[in-house]
């Protein structure tokens, strides 16, 4: 069993409100933590209301299908998150 763990921070600039916060960031859960081999938590700026960072455990049979994962996880935070991606984070175990 390999594990992969991925790590995304977000500037969420002109954000003014935590429920605000909630509606960019789009329900992250929903998207992801429904596929069997992620889990998914916003693990760190829980009260900040202009950044936010997630974290993604992802598991797999093998190194390259955790890492592929990661690359897709990536890329769909990218391209609908209403805000920034200011650091990625990996580490494989």
């Amino acid at each position: 069993m390999h594990i992969g763990i991925l790590t995304l921070r977000f500037s969420l600039p002109g954000c003014s409100s935590l429920k605000e916060k909630r509606q960019r960031i789009r329900g992250m859960h929903e998207r992801f933590g429904r596929h069997p081999a992620i889990a998914v938590c916003e693990s760190a700026d829980h009260d900040k209301l202009e950044s936010s960072e997630w974290t993604f455990v992802v598991v797999a049979t093998s190194p390259k299908k955790v890492e592929s994962l990661c690359s897709e996880i990536e890329d769909k935070v990218q391209r609908t998150v209403d805000g920034r991606v200011l650091d990625v984070s990996r580490e494989f175990l």
